[in-house]
């Protein structure tokens, strides 16, 4: 929108004392970079950005990130200038509990927050994963009469987001993509926490930058928004992926604070803030002012964001009738839902299938569902060969093909798992897989998917000590404790091919928590599912795999490769005339969401001798082994040694199993 410069002042002063105030009034914050960014801020969302604040979601708006989230007042001040839902009372509440504008901004929290930011690095990686999901939504949907999408995704950042190597990872790869709908603008006000950026950080960003592959422009100072358009405008029309460096002051108009580390971290105070406001042209007396020629200006950018879409919305009704199939999936994608009928491509297994490791039947799994929903995209860290998660039926994505569905992230865990995030975030399913031990490098991004409550799935393959000679530095331990203790994440980790494929169908049946899909590299016996329950009963969590005649004498309870060792010890104990139930526990998280009434029928109370199987660390099992139960687990780091070696020096074997289920009988009461 076209507006007087005197206007575009009194706007951009208005979202810097607004974040002001709310920040001194929380007594909590960062004020330096939404007092600096501010007029970047603004000249993207009012001259580039389109959107629609009536409706935040609509499909063709640009993304616009605010990577470095402490400055989460700016985007709270901006959002509620530019007419969006949230209003002075909440950004008053700024910090505060239950408030819709939380310390750092958090997805779903307030309209027009497109991700969880925080973790520097992760917003811009994030944006990463969405510039791909836009290339790829448009060569699917757009034609040459039509185009339906053509949105680009805005993101901030500053200096911090750039030391982080996630960032790093993201941006080499977005260079390599020749992502040109993806912008970043970098706050260079050479400050960090502990002082001036050149105690760590003396590189040079811009030959960085276009070593990586994208173009790189400067805006010598933020406050010159006829520069910033200028710029931005240059960087619409290129073909690389753009970093916009723009210099600025953070902490701007503070007499006694601007350009100290003093102004990132912390109020202004209540004198400095009454001298800041002074230095605006504002009255220091004012609180939460917003001047009537703002609010006006707010009306009308609310009619234009309705007209944007609108003239969007005009199009998709005549694409509907041209392109009447493209369009219902197309709707698909946006609402969550799947293809009718998608899980009858589901494949079964049978005991024919000797010797099959997950990660195999994974593989079969998913190329027997990714024709039957085409926007299921993903790949892996280089690991596809490894982790079988290469989907036959397309090719690859890349800056000539935009179409293909196997993304290639090269060794860029940490970027993966972010941008799998930003897939998922742009109504994509997706999905990322890596060894398992290097779900360590995607910890922050599975932690922010939680947090998000979006459906990610994680493939994990190399599960346990199971890896065999690659030893310690690749056989996960503590891994499986550590997924299970995030909350609202489900660690799927299947005992054979037919779990896989519920563990599969749980992964892109979810709506609103990510799957992290745990998987052996050595091969497991397909269950003979006559003789034992139905696999489907995984959807439960935890089951009854195999059960006594009798009432159980005793419980074993094991997860993925292990099962096997407890269905061969089950066989052996009940010969031996001792009753024995095997319980089955892909999943605890999604046990503990079964009603207590299920879960006691599963595991009774009465019988407390259990033996919990799991090559994996101990933690967290006391819950379901209970005070008179034993754990055969690994509470130290693995060995290189072969396979098989290993499972039997660390007690996994089915002589070890029925050993400690014979000792803890003779210990005491059978119950």
């Amino acid at each position: 929108m076209v507006i007087s410069e005197k206007l575009e002042q009194t706007i951009i002063t208005t979202i810097r004392t607004l974040s002001i105030d709310a920040i001194q009034k929380a007594n909590s914050g960062h004020p330096g970079a939404p007092m600096g960014l501010a007029p970047v801020a603004f000249t993207l969302y009012n001259d580039f950005v389109r959107h629609n604040p009536k409706n935040p979601d609509w499909p063709n708006r640009d993304r616009f990130i605010v990577s470095n989230g402490h400055a989460s007042m700016l985007l709270y001040s901006l959002l509620h200038v530019m007419g969006y839902d949230l209003t002075l009372e909440d950004i008053k509440q700024f910090r505060q509990l239950h408030s819709r504008c939380p310390g750092h901004p958090e997805f779903g929290e307030a309209p027009g927050v497109e991700v969880t930011t925080g973790p520097l690095g992760q917003g811009v990686s994030v944006s990463v994963g969405m510039a791909i999901a836009q290339k790829w939504l448009a060569a699917r949907f757009n034609k040459p009469d039509f185009t339906l999408l053509d949105y680009n995704i805005f993101a901030l950042c500053g200096d911090g987001d750039l030391m982080e190597g996630v960032a790093s990872e993201a941006a080499s790869l977005a260079g390599h993509l020749a992502l040109d709908n993806l912008l970043w603008f970098y706050d260079n006000n050479h400050i960090t926490i502990e002082g001036k950026t050149d105690l760590t950080f003396s590189e040079d960003v811009q030959k960085r930058f276009e070593a990586y592959g994208w173009d790189v422009l400067q805006v010598a100072d933020a406050n010159d928004t006829q520069s910033l358009r200028a710029q931005v405008k240059v960087a619409l029309q290129s073909k690389k992926p753009v970093l916009v460096v723009v210099n600025s002051h953070i902490g701007y108009g503070s007499p006694n604070k601007q350009d100290t580390a003093g102004v990132h971290g912390s109020p202004l105070g209540e004198e400095e803030v009454r001298l800041t406001k002074k230095n605006y042209g504002w009255n220091p007396d004012w609180q939460f002012y917003v001047p009537e020629e703002v609010a006006q200006f707010r009306e009308e950018n609310l009619k234009r964001g309705e007209e944007i879409e609108k003239a969007w919305n005009t199009l998709f009704e005549k694409y509907k009738t041209a392109y009447p199939e493209l369009a219902k999936e197309f709707l698909m994608i946006q609402n969550g839902e799947l293809p009718e009928n998608w899980h009858m491509q589901l494949p079964e297994f049978t005991t024919d299938d000797k010797g099959l490791a997950t990660r195999a039947s994974s593989g079969k799994t998913l190329n027997a569902i990714a024709p039957g929903i085409p926007w299921l995209v993903g790949g892996s860290a280089d690991l596809a060969p490894s982790t079988k998660t290469y989907m036959d039926i397309s090719g690859a994505f890349s800056a000539e093909n935009r179409a293909g569905r196997n993304l290639h992230f090269g060794i860029r865990e940490h970027a993966m798992g972010a941008i799998v995030n930003g897939l998922v975030l742009s109504k994509l399913k997706a999905f990322g897989a890596t060894f398992f031990v290097f779900s360590d490098y995607m910890k922050p991004a599975i932690r922010l998917a939680a947090l998000m409550k979006i459906p990610a799935i994680y493939v994990f393959t190399h599960d346990s000590i199971g890896v065999g000679e690659d030893g310690p530095t690749h056989q996960p331990i503590e891994q499986l404790a550590a997924l299970r203790a995030t909350p609202n994440v489900d660690v799927f980790r299947p005992a054979d091919a037919n779990e896989v494929v519920w563990g599969w169908y749980l992964a892109l049946s979810q709506k609103d928590r990510p799957t992290a899909l745990v998987l052996t590299r050595q091969n497991v016996p397909t269950f003979d599912r006559s003789k034992f329950a139905p696999a489907k009963e995984a959807l439960k969590g935890g089951y009854i795999l195999a059960d006594a005649e009798n009432e159980p004498q005793i419980i074993l309870i094991a997860t993925g490769s292990e099962v096997a060792l407890c269905l061969a010890a089950y066989e052996e104990l009940t010969s031996q005339g001792i009753e024995t139930r095997v319980v089955s526990m892909p999943c605890t998280s999604l046990f503990e969401r079964q009603s207590e009434e299920y879960r006691e029928k599963v595991l009774p109370a009465p019988i407390k001798k259990r033996i919990v199987v799991e090559a994996g660390s101990s933690w967290g099992w006391e819950r379901y082994a209970g005070l008179e139960g034993r754990i055969i687990a690994i509470d130290t780091f693995g060995k290189s040694a072969p396979q098989q070696q290993l499972m039997e020096h660390f007690g996994f074997s089915v002589k070890n199993i029925v050993q400690q289920a014979r000792a803890l009988l003779e210990s005491g009461d059978e119950k």
